[in-house]
């Protein structure tokens, strides 16, 4: 996708990609990589802050003022931009759409790795027109990085100011050749995963704990070949399904099932994703 000179963005940067045949769909992921970027200033603001409050919700999850100021700045914009879309986020209530369209916000996915002072969290945007995830950004503010796709528009990767690149996985046909990422060890023996758990890292040539978004789009652009979520909310898996689908790699449930609402997931190469899929059933 080469550079559209038709729009600038904020920072006096191109969007690097060509006006795809649905408009509508395009003009929502320009909003999406941009809103994304413009957030991550406040984002980082908090960022390694020794006085930064950690709120614990009903559900034990950590929030903090950036979570909610983040979430509140993504749906103003997205409220102004386009007054007939839905909204639903993981820090307030869900607004519903009018047209079709509905986006999915996770302002801060990795919430711990952000309050720990550690870089691997990211801004999720997932964008839904009549059920149907057609595309997501997900963008890393203190590593200055971006994916994102559109469905038929292929997955594409930022760096700084580099040019925009398009990606795909790097396929492999054994778990020996794998590199497996997950985002939290202590879930697999909650859910009685355990053996799977110990089998895939002794099975897989490397396992390493770069969880969340960040694990995800390592498996879109061609660094990883497996990264399985134990635990998904609908907010952390819609901007990954068209950015893992569109590099060539699979996103789907423990089930097999490509969707957002499976309560878990996985980001997986072609060649190994049955084998994958019978451990985990």
């Amino acid at each position: 996708m080469p550079t559209n000179p038709s729009r600038q963005l904020n920072d006096g940067h191109s969007p690097p990609y060509d006006m795809p045949s649905n408009n509508v769909i395009k003009s929502r992921l320009d909003f999406a990589v941009q809103a994304a970027r413009d957030v991550s200033p406040f984002i980082l603001s908090h960022f390694q802050d020794a006085e930064l409050e950690v709120i614990s919700k009903d559900d034990a999850t950590p929030v903090t003022v950036a979570d909610r100021g983040a979430e509140e700045r993504l749906r103003d914009a997205i409220e102004k931009a386009f007054p007939g879309d839905g909204v639903l986020g993981e820090e307030f209530d869900e607004v519903a759409s009018r047209n079709g369209f509905r986006w999915i916000l996770d302002p801060i996915d990795g919430t711990k790795s952000f309050i720990h002072g550690v870089p691997l969290f990211g801004t999720l945007i997932g964008i839904e027109q009549d059920g149907q995830l057609v595309a997501g950004v997900s963008r890393f503010p203190a590593l200055d990085e971006v994916c994102y796709a559109a469905v038929g528009e292929g997955s594409w990767f930022q760096v700084r100011d580099k040019a925009p690149r398009q990606v795909r996985v790097k396929d492999v046909s054994r778990l020996e050749e794998a590199v497996f990422t997950t985002t939290t060890m202590r879930r697999w023996d909650k859910l009685g995963k355990k053996a799977v758990f110990e089998h895939l890292c002794t099975t897989c040539k490397l396992t390493r704990g770069w969880g969340d978004c960040y694990g995800h789009c390592l498996v879109a652009t061609g660094r990883t070949q497996l990264m399985i979520d134990t635990g998904m909310s609908v907010w952390d898996a819609a901007a990954l399904v068209p950015i893992i689908t569109e590099a060539g790699g699979r996103f789907v449930d423990w089930k097999g099932e490509t969707t957002a609402s499976g309560g878990n997931g996985l980001s997986v190469v072609p060649g190994i994703a049955e084998e994958v899929l019978k451990l985990l059933a």
